[in-house]
């Protein structure tokens, strides 16, 4: 016989689902966010079109929630305030969500006269947009002055986000961000010894893609370097200056030391004869164990120092210092091996190793100066 078990389930899921649809729904409704419920009860219709507690809900929650946005639109089309048309756009864009939804569901449609607002809302944004663009032209009267010019780009974005393409916003952008931004040059990383040359360019690129990727490390805060700020003929306001002034690279130190290690347990030693048996002879064993640990030392320190274009002035100094030490070690004995514990036994398996290249040595003291360098930058212009 076939068993209708997995149906039940599933017909009792569908159930439970649409019943706890309905409730937040009308948990919505009751506490007067009519937009919220519609969505609901919408969302119930779509899946169960003969949902009658949905379709309560919607009868009941459309009509509120259209009253509810035009009333919206009707107090603030006619406000004195600034930028009055803003929260009128929004209401246009709600009641267009809810048209959106309330058509993609056949039930709903049939329950209510469903309303579109898309020529009120492109209207709204018009002059949404008109409001913002004009503020922004006003404020670059002053474009010389960095707050006004920071104002006027802000009012261009937000005409841009009301409209995409309105006017010529996207070149007023361009224009006042010129004005609002702060320029920083970030010179290339000084390093006094030829011989890192390849290392020092490895952390320089690390600071040039960590400047890519961060370019506008704040909304008004702009890098450059050296060859953007030649080719532009930029005036910045900041120039940042990096030097290694000190490092060692590869300082070795070698520390061993000697133990007489003594096994834990008896072992056999040797054989006696006792009434001309052959006895097996059990004693302690031990063995002269030689450990070596070598290390190789290196560090530098970085000064970073950030210098006022205009003045020449140092406006801050911090140094930065970073150590990584490579480490091998090994052992030996002279004695008895069952003397040694499982873990001396693989130390004198070990053999000596040679260090990485001085190259190798220079990058890897160099990364936790990357990491302080970089969270230093952006801490320091993070408020600019």
């Amino acid at each position: 016989m076939k068993s209708s078990f997995p149906f039940s389930l599933t017909a009792l899921l569908v159930v439970t689902l649409c019943f706890i649809g309905c409730k937040t729904a009308k948990k919505a409704f009751k506490r007067g966010d009519y937009e919220e419920s519609v969505l609901r009860a919408a969302d119930k219709l779509r899946d169960s079109p003969t949902n009658s507690s949905a379709a309560d809900i919607l009868r009941q929650a459309y009509p509120l929630a259209l009253q509810q946005n035009l009333d919206d639109v009707a107090r603030y089309q006619n406000a004195p305030e600034a930028f009055h048309f803003e929260p009128v756009v929004d209401a246009y864009v709600r009641l267009n969500r809810l048209y959106d939804a309330l058509r993609r569901c056949p039930a709903c449609e049939r329950l209510v006269t469903v309303r579109n607002f898309i020529p009120e809302e492109r209207e709204a944004r018009e002059k949404a947009a008109t409001e913002r663009y004009e503020a922004g032209m006003v404020s670059m009267r002053n474009k010389e002055n960095r707050q006004m010019a920071r104002q006027a780009y802000e009012h261009f974005e937000s005409a841009n986000a009301l409209l995409g393409g309105f006017r010529n916003v996207q070149s007023m952008l361009d224009e006042s961000y010129e004005y609002a931004s702060f320029k920083v040059v970030v010179e290339q990383v000084s390093v006094t010894s030829r011989a890192y040359q390849l290392s020092n360019e490895y952390f320089q690129n690390k600071v040039n893609e960590f400047l890519q990727t961060n370019k506008r490390l704040n909304k008004f805060v702009r890098f450059y370097s050296p060859q953007e700020a030649s080719s532009t003929r930029l005036r910045p306001d900041h120039v940042i200056k990096l030097e290694f002034d000190d490092f060692v690279v590869g300082q070795t130190l070698i520390q061993s030391n000697t133990d007489v290690v003594t096994s834990k347990d008896s072992v056999k030693v040797g054989e006696t004869t006792v009434n001309g048996k052959k006895i097996a002879v059990y004693n302690k064993v031990t063995a002269k164990l030689t450990r070596t640990r070598k290390s190789v030392l290196s560090s530098g320190l970085l000064d970073m120092q950030v210098m006022d274009f205009r003045n020449k002035s140092v406006v801050t100094q911090e140094k930065f210092r970073g150590d990584f030490t490579w480490v091998c070690e090994w052992a030996n004995f002279n004695g008895d091996e069952r003397a040694l514990t499982a873990d001396q036994k693989r130390m004198c398996d070990v053999r000596e190793l040679n260090p990485p290249p001085p190259q190798q040595l220079f990058i890897e003291f160099s990364k936790p100066i990357y990491d302080r360098l970089t969270s230093k930058i952006r801490d320091y212009y993070r408020n600019y």
